[in-house]
């Protein structure tokens, strides 16, 4: 397999960051026209508006576990390890991250957010898993 595969969810991961950037440039350009935000109250996250506060939760959220995805995915890369078990896992892993982002950026249903944050979650434990096997010469 072409070790380079394993840049491709990657890439999608880093796609999801942006949007999640842009959903909170645009929520808090709404929060100002509609008076309910000044631009100084940006200053610090106490005093986010209702309108943009799920939008930076989700930015932050992109900085949080996916931190351990790119990690993997590097080192998966750097020991010639991205195998077509391990490139599935992580595509898995950034489905479930964007299930998450949408459902923390629509209706915020906490049950479905959750759900899609434990199974990626789990995902991101079996890449970590196949990495160390392929570390052990096991796969």
């Amino acid at each position: 397999m072409n070790q380079a595969a394993i840049f491709w969810p990657m890439l999608a991961q880093v796609l999801l960051v942006y949007i999640a950037y842009v959903v909170l440039g645009m929520r808090r350009r709404q929060a100002v026209r509609a008076g309910e935000a000044r631009v100084s109250q940006f200053r610090t996250r106490a005093a986010e508006p209702e309108l943009s506060v799920t939008a930076a939760n989700n930015v932050i959220n992109q900085f949080e576990l996916p931190v351990l995805f790119y990690v993997a995915c590097l080192s998966l890369y750097v020991t010639e390890g991205a195998s077509f078990v391990s490139v599935g896992l992580a595509w898995l892993f950034v489905a479930t991250r964007y299930a998450h982002a949408w459902f923390h950026l629509t209706a915020n249903r906490v049950r479905f957010r959750s759900q899609a944050f434990i199974l990626g979650w789990l995902v991101l434990g079996l890449l970590w898993v196949w990495f160390a096997l392929h570390l052990a010469g096991a796969v």
